[in-house]
């Protein structure tokens, strides 16, 4: 039985720094797993690219088996090549250190791009919402279903759906990621209990009782998900004090109606999220394709088609003047790197009045109760999400401003501030 990452404090160590054939030179966030981090890889042509790298917390190396079920998952990961999956690039080690390089993103995961909606109260148009469930679950239709060499089922389960997992880039990409962690039927007994489970506000009730799991359960985690964005808050809230848990609230599955939006053809919506949300996993539609095919001929009977191009269109009118600091930011950085090794670094807190560049905020998002979803079914609905506990993933905003101190070996002093 693992103890929480909490008890293991890992060192900070500076930034930038090379971890095999990457330069590490921003810290994304942490989770029960990993260090996440931006990394700038080089090519022997001279080329370099942006990737993200996954640094494994140095205690889950002494853990029996992990090391080999970590390895087997990136393994059966790594075969999982869809235009709605981060791609796995790369397995590696170094020294005692495991890590898994991944395909870089530029954008915002689901979860920070309803935070960004809330906090502006920008509604999310109900077309891009569908979008968003429809591009899942063609990468949960494809993983499911993904074969061996041989024709056997690899039985791939991601089992943690969840928003901040979901990532939509600004050219209106939407893609699944973390299926590193996922564990096939033919592993699942590897893996200590508490080791990697999912988000219990987006578990199915299966899932949360500790039973074996399959597809239909990230059936149920995206039926949570499109149910949040049509509702505009979480499906599940935890109570206080002594009140149930989420987990609780998981394993009990007393989904709340929908409120009623005005959408063309509303009813057969409402059906497609219950039959999804049903307790008794063989109520629940049998497989993503046909989860996938009942919500396409809704999207295409309410008139409530639209594309990636028009999804990343919306972001940019919303988000893109912040967009295009954060990409300036995003090079001074790589800039700093590239200019020679770096003497020392030291971290500029957010909130230093010093601070001059544009600074992007971490700011909680209002409560549901601070406006309605929008009525108007044209105008789409106001998210309210509450905070998400993370996991293994830790926070997945792709895109940054930032400054920090470098000194590089020519002895000039570069401010860049890395979030």
């Amino acid at each position: 039985m693992l103890t929480s990452s909490a008890a293991f404090p890992s060192p900070e160590l500076p930034l930038p720094r090379s971890l095999g054939p990457y330069t590490l030179f921003d810290r994304i966030g942490k989770g029960g797993m990993a260090e996440i981090f931006l990394a700038r890889t080089t090519t022997e042509l001279g080329g370099s690219r942006l990737v993200v790298v996954k640094q494994i917390l140095p205690h889950l190396a002494d853990v029996p088996g992990f090391a080999d079920l970590l390895v087997a998952e990136a393994k059966l990961a790594a075969r999982l090549n869809h235009a709605n999956i981060v791609q796995i690039l790369d397995l590696g080690r170094q020294g005692d250190v495991l890590y898994i390089a991944m395909q870089y993103v530029e954008g915002f995961d689901l979860n920070e791009l309803l935070r960004r909606c809330a906090r502006t109260k920008t509604p999310v148009p109900v077309e891009y919402a569908l979008l968003i469930v429809i591009e899942m679950l063609r990468a949960l239709d494809y993983a499911h279903r993904r074969m061996t060499d041989d024709g056997q089922p690899l039985g791939i389960v991601h089992r943690d759906i969840s928003p901040s997992n979901v990532l939509i880039s600004f050219e209106g990409e939407v893609k699944l990621c973390d299926f590193g962690i996922a564990r096939a039927n033919d592993v699942a007994e590897v893996l200590p209990e508490d080791a990697i489970k999912g988000k219990a506000g987006y578990m199915s009730p299966e899932h949360a009782r500790g039973d074996q799991v399959d597809a239909r359960a990230d059936l149920f985690a995206a039926g949570i998900v499109l149910w949040e964005l049509l509702a505009g808050k979480r499906m599940y809230k935890a109570g206080v004090g002594a009140g149930p848990t989420l987990l609780d609230l998981a394993r009990e599955a007393n989904v709340p109606e929908l409120p009623a939006r005005g959408l063309r053809h509303e009813e057969e919506l409402h059906a497609i999220v219950h039959k999804a949300l049903a307790r008794d996993r063989d109520e629940r539609y049998p497989n993503a394709q046909a989860m996938l095919r009942d919500l396409e001929a809704y999207v295409a009977r309410a008139g409530l088609v639209a594309s990636p191009i028009r999804l990343g269109d919306w972001l940019m009118d919303h988000f893109g003047e912040e967009l295009i600091e954060q990409r300036r930011a995003r090079e001074r950085a790589a800039k700093a790197i590239l200019a020679g090794p770096v003497a020392s670094v030291s971290v500029i807190e957010p909130s230093a009045p010093e601070a001059t560049t544009a600074e992007v905020r971490e700011e909680e998002p209002p409560a549901a109760s601070d406006f309605e979803p929008a009525s108007d079914a044209s105008s789409g609905v106001h998210p309210a999400p509450e905070p998400e506990t993370k996991a293994a993933s830790g926070s997945k905003v792709w895109v940054y401003a930032a400054i920090a101190t470098a000194v590089v070996a020519a002895g000039y002093v570069l401010t860049i501030w890395l979030r």
